[in-house]
């Protein structure tokens, strides 16, 4: 096999993959936006928070935790905090950092956008698969995540 070129079952399984994960995550913002207002990247800051200590992330980390740039996560907490879903506060030991704080309102909105959403993400990914797919789903999704995640290098042929 040439390293090069992806074999014609590769090729297939990468586009299928590629075409899938748009749709999915086009689809899943669509709904989200149509029944709370919520975007998807919102919808994620607004859980992250909810999930910390005191309803609070620095700010640098929240950006790890969703997955966006430290640009786009500014531009979306600016967006969240005209609409008093989140506060910012300056980090008292680091006069540079940040604190996105999850407000009540921002809590009420997440609470109230969370069982539709949780239906869709039911609906479109995980009633699609059964539990043996589900776990392998699961460990190959963890593999190139833990790659990607060290920057690890890959393995030589």
């Amino acid at each position: 096999m040439n390293g090069e070129q992806l074999t014609g079952r590769e090729l297939e399984a990468w586009r299928t993959f590629l075409s899938a994960n748009v749709q999915l995550i086009e689809r899943l913002d669509q709904e989200l936006q149509q029944r709370s207002n919520l975007n998807l990247t919102d919808y994620e800051i607004l859980s992250s928070l909810a999930g910390a200590d005191n309803r609070r992330l620095r700010m640098s980390e929240l950006a790890r935790e969703v997955l966006v740039s430290r640009s786009r996560l500014t531009y979306r907490i600016d967006r969240l905090t005209e609409v008093e879903f989140v506060v910012r506060e300056e980090c008292e030991d680091d006069r540079r950092g940040l604190w996105a704080i999850l407000t009540d309102v921002g809590h009420g909105a997440l609470e109230d956008a969370t069982p539709g959403h949780v239906r869709d993400v039911r609906t479109w990914f995980f009633d699609l698969i059964g539990e043996s797919e589900l776990e392998a789903i699961g460990a190959v999704m963890a593999r190139i995540d833990e790659k990607l995640g060290n920057n690890q290098q890959p393995p030589s042929r």
